[in-house]
């Protein structure tokens, strides 16, 4: 932080002044509350009421509920939500496509900066893009995902960029930040896509639920939740508890396992270390400043996938339980991310998979996505086991789908033949507050048009009311309204401290379990000579749908190996051998169009758990 001024003005409240990128942020610590902070280029100004400071975010010179840090979460959120127009909550209902810092040129998450790409724009890598400042400013948008950083100055200066500009908006809601896994140590996916970039590194869920200790697995929430704060992040796009069930399912290894008694400890662990705060970091109710959303995903399971094949392609869409066992696919989510140990008592959001859960609805017969079942979402998660918190779409249920089954675009799944409006119409009736992968406000505001059609303007006005108090909700509890802004050097020496990298490495140590040791060969003392087979990769589509070469290649950092052996390429010659096996997931998805073109129905393998 450049701290450029420093003035005593009153016995409450300390002033500090800083700058960044021309912005200009100011600070002042109430004695008996909150840290304000805002941009003076915002407009907002602060309030003195019985001695205490209050941020005047609607800029109208008088406090109102919402901006009195003093009552509870509820009630600001609940206030805020009735004074919203129809138009303002379908923004806040978006969770944005994914976004990277900077921006590249070209692909899905590509953008400009005043017309230009970043490599030839001369801006900062912490810049707004022209799409940013569009749908936060155009669609009302305040849910924004973050994936790749260039490293955790360029997220915290970006974040303060962001919240300084959407404060001088409207109402001065904050944006609320989230995040896929980041700390695993293999990135490949559109789902984990954010890993890397200067932060600790832990094992994934199955290496975590290896360890068998939920201690580790909460401690590294603590440790996770600290570094996205660091780095201006609020909702963690996860824990991933979908029971592991299937093990041909490539995201099985993002699962804690097949156990419900397991998996369900790792969620409560996992949850309250991301949500709860303590001592002077906590607001109320275990929440606080250092405090992330957990968003638990994906309701009611998709561990269960049919064939093995997953639920971001058509060829993936079913979920089929074997021996109609979806209450135990449920358990870790009602016994555990619901039940938590902490104070925060339960999960902030819930998304639910993008799988039809075959069979399953027994009140309606309905076979749609998890994002379009009433019986899942209302009836059951809101009714049953009385969830009252955010429910949020996984991304681009509401899009249209590939021309072909294996393509990678919109995931509609058993709602193919509505227009995108009436999927969100759908989508909304039965029970989801937010639409994620939508930055475009349009088609939320004639789903409501339709509601009015069918059920009145009253009806549809508490509905839309509902869904904005619960996302305001957890904005409010993790202190954004009051001080969303982030001091550059504090999460430089935060983010992938060694402290925190140490600890990282200790639970991958710990996650490695040895299945057997014939006549006690290990340890292995001294520098020895290694060998390790390389492995074929045969020629594929990658997560995005082009074609990767095959590849002969090893599978471990060779260049790390020889710090410790000597390694050789003749396996006569050498003292042992480290061999990697692959997991058995479903090739390319399950599916394979050459198989459709020479007159099969191109999925691989034939699923045995149907009949004809």
């Amino acid at each position: 932080m450049n701290v450029r001024n420093l003035i005593f003005a009153s016995s409450f409240s300390l002033f500090l002044t800083f700058s960044a990128q021309g912005q200009v942020y100011q600070k002042i610590e109430n004695q008996y509350g909150p840290v304000l902070g805002y941009s003076t280029a915002s407009g907002v100004k602060i309030l003195s009421i019985a001695g205490n400071k209050f941020k005047d975010l609607n800029r109208n010179g008088k406090l109102d509920r919402y901006e009195d840090w003093r009552l509870t979460a509820e009630e600001r959120a609940k206030d805020l939500a009735s004074k919203l127009s129809v138009d303002q909550i379908a923004g806040l209902m978006l969770y944005s496509r994914h976004q990277a810092l900077p921006a590249p040129a070209f692909g899905f998450m590509g953008g400009t900066y005043q017309g230009k790409n970043y490599q030839e724009g001369l801006v900062s890598p912490w810049a707004l893009t022209d799409q940013q400042r569009e749908f936060l400013e155009k669609d009302g948008l305040r849910h924004v995902l973050l994936t790749a950083v260039k490293d955790p100055e360029t997220a915290a200066r970006w974040n303060n960029e962001l919240q300084g500009f959407v404060e001088g908006l409207g109402w001065g809601i904050p944006a609320n930040d989230s995040s896929d896994p980041r700390h695993n140590a293999v990135v490949s996916a559109e789902f984990n896509a954010g890993a890397g970039g200067q932060i600790s590194m832990w094992p994934d869920g199955l290496a975590m639920a290896a360890t068998f200790d939920p201690a580790i697995v909460k401690r590294f929430g603590q440790v996770a939740a600290s570094e996205y704060r660091s780095l201006g992040i609020t909702t963690a796009l996860s824990p991933q508890i979908d029971l592991g069930t299937e093990p041909r399912w490539y995201r099985i290894g993002m699962t804690f396992g097949e156990s419900p008694e397991l998996t369900t400890a790792m969620a409560r662990a996992y949850i309250d270390g991301f949500q709860t705060s303590s001592g002077k970091d906590e607001i109320a109710l275990g929440w606080g400043y250092k405090s992330v959303n957990a968003m638990v995903k994906h309701w009611p399971s998709g561990g269960p996938e049919e064939g093995g094949r997953d639920g971001h392609w058509a060829i993936g869409k079913f979920a089929v339980y074997p021996g109609d066992n979806l209450k135990q696919h449920i358990m870790p989510f009602v016994n555990g991310a619901f039940q938590l140990t902490g104070k925060t008592s339960k999960a902030a959001a819930v998304m639910p998979y993008y799988t039809i859960s075959f069979g399953q609805d027994e009140k309606n017969g309905e076979n749609v996505g998890n994002g379009y079942s009433k019986y899942l979402l209302t009836d059951l998660l809101r009714g049953t086991y009385g969830y009252d918190g955010v429910i949020c779409s996984d991304w681009l249920i509401t899009g249209d789908e590939a021309p072909k089954p294996d393509g990678f675009a919109g995931k509609p799944w058993g709602v193919e033949q509505l227009s995108v409006a009436e999927r969100h119409y759908k989508a909304l009736m039965a029970g989801i507050d937010q639409f994620g992968g939508n930055n475009d406000k349009a088609p939320v505001l004639i789903a409501y048009e339709l509601g009015v059609k069918e059920h009145g303007q009253k009806f549809m006005r508490q509905r839309f009311e509902a869904s904005a108090r619960r996302l305001l909700l957890n904005i409010f509890r993790v202190g954004l309204f009051e001080n969303p802004y982030l001091d550059v050097e504090e999460s430089r020496a935060t983010v992938g401290n060694p402290l925190h990298m140490k600890e990282g490495y200790d639970a991958q140590v710990k996650s490695i379990i040895l299945l057997k040791n014939s006549d006690q060969q290990l340890p292995i003392l001294g520098r020895k000579k290694v060998y390790v087979p390389k492995m074929y990769s045969a020629a594929m589509k990658d997560w995005w749908g082009n074609y990767a070469q095959a590849r002969l290649e090893y599978p471990v950092n060779i260049d790390l190996l020889r710090k410790y052996a000597d390694v050789t390429d003749n396996p006569s010659e050498a003292d042992l051998a480290i061999v990697f096996v692959q997991s058995p997931i479903s090739a390319e998805g399950g599916y394979s169009a050459r198989d459709r073109r020479n007159g099969g129905n191109g999925y691989v393998p034939i699923s045995l758990q149907y009949g004809t």
